[in-house]
């Protein structure tokens, strides 16, 4: 029994299927749909596993799954594109930041990664700024929402139960499995996997585990480049990451389906599901606030987290930000565009978690962490879960 029919949890099933052809699989979604959340309101971006520790969990499933996803959404005819990034050292000061970043990207096995001067960067992106870049071919963009979409397909073929408006509320031992309690009824099972995104922590504690780090929800807010001004990106544009700041910072994306998003930004949520500015849930509110990890979180990154309030409120700061990328871009080119909220594990201590976290237990296996780029990395996140309780 899967809890959680986002991207992760759907390609989980997925490769069940494969690794254990006579189990009885159940996926249980409390929303209406599949992918709603974490899945639904990203930028669809492809990542490769630039950015990532050499051998961690996250280096590695990025790598294989991009190779995975790709050739998923190949045989599938699903939307896709291999149309490469430049990560762009706005000045000097990032150039060896920069330079960091093609090491670790070689460490992990990425192909064809070229550094640019300034005028090669051009030839690339005409309008862009900075000093130096880095060409990474492997990236792309996809439509997830149709990628969810097929693996339910494939799920409701091969037999696997898809129970949707499913909101687990309790997770019952039963001997040597579980029982889960849901607004949909009750379901038996004899293992349980926990792939529950924003709400993988609770869940966890449901079926006994300490919950020792927490969610905590920050919500990404997009702009939209104007039709008219769309010719200033061409491809995807990213930031060299600031290592006093723990998010990749707003980039541009080009969509699978038409048109230039920017974005996104990382400001705390009053709600776990709040992908708008009014969105206030008091149980979520009191979660974080009652948590020592997020005021030492806070206390850590002060400045960013005034700075990211001050960001959200003003689309002219907003556009500083993305002027040091296209300096051409001006504040009336920005019109609103969506918004998703990462599902982010913080340690008590206030230390943003960086790798996925996967913990198995005799019966059961949480997905404790999976931010970006799980999408990308799912199917070998899922092909990486299935090994785990055939071992």
């Amino acid at each position: 029994m899967i809890i959680g029919g986002g991207i992760v949890g759907l390609a989980t099933a997925y490769r069940l299927t494969e690794r254990f052809s006579d189990a009885h699989i159940r996926v249980l979604e409390k929303e209406a749909g599949v992918g709603q959340h974490q899945t639904g309101h990203n930028s669809g971006v492809l990542h490769c596993g630039l950015y990532y520790k050499p051998g961690s969990t996250k280096a590695r499933l990025a790598v294989d799954g991009i190779r995975q996803m790709v050739g998923f959404c190949r045989d599938n005819q699903i939307p896709h594109e291999i149309c490469g990034k430049l990560v762009v050292a706005a000045d000097e000061s990032e150039v060896p930041r920069l330079k960091g970043l093609l090491d670790r990207g070689m460490a992990n096995g990425l192909e064809g990664l070229r550094w640019l001067q300034r005028d090669e960067m051009r030839e690339i992106e005409p309008n862009v700024g900075g000093v130096a870049g880095l060409r990474v071919p492997q990236e792309g963009i996809v439509d997830y929402p149709r990628v969810c979409q097929v693996l339910v397909e494939k799920l409701t073929q091969r037999g696997v139960e898809v129970v949707t408006h499913a909101r687990l509320t309790r997770a019952r031992r039963n001997g040597s499995g579980w029982v889960a309690e849901t607004t949909a009824g009750e379901f038996p099972a004899g293992f349980l996997i926990n792939c529950a995104g924003l709400h993988c922590d609770r869940v966890a504690e449901s079926a006994g585990e300490a919950r020792e780090m927490r969610v905590v929800p920050f919500r990404g807010e997009y702009y939209k480049i104007r039709n008219d001004r769309q010719h200033l990106v061409r491809h995807l544009i990213y930031p060299v990451p600031d290592p006093q700041f723990p998010f990749l910072g707003v980039h541009f994306t080009r969509l699978i389906h038409g048109g230039i998003e920017a974005g996104p930004n990382a400001v705390l949520a009053f709600a776990r599901e709040g992908y708008r500015k009014t969105d206030f849930n008091v149980s979520d509110l009191l979660d974080a606030l009652s948590y020592p990890g997020l005021w030492r979180f806070l206390r850590k990154y002060p400045s960013m987290a005034w700075y990211e309030l001050r960001r959200s409120f003003s689309r002219e700061i907003f556009c500083q930000s993305l002027q040091r990328l296209v300096p051409g871009i001006r504040p009336d080119d920005l019109a609103p565009g969506g918004s998703g909220v990462r599902s982010q594990l913080i340690t008590p201590g206030g230390e943003i978690v960086q790798d996925f976290q996967l913990i198995a237990r005799p019966n059961a296996l949480h997905v404790l962490n999976a931010p970006s780029p799980a999408a990308t990395a799912s199917l070998a996140i899922g092909a990486e879960i299935a090994g785990m309780i055939a071992a």
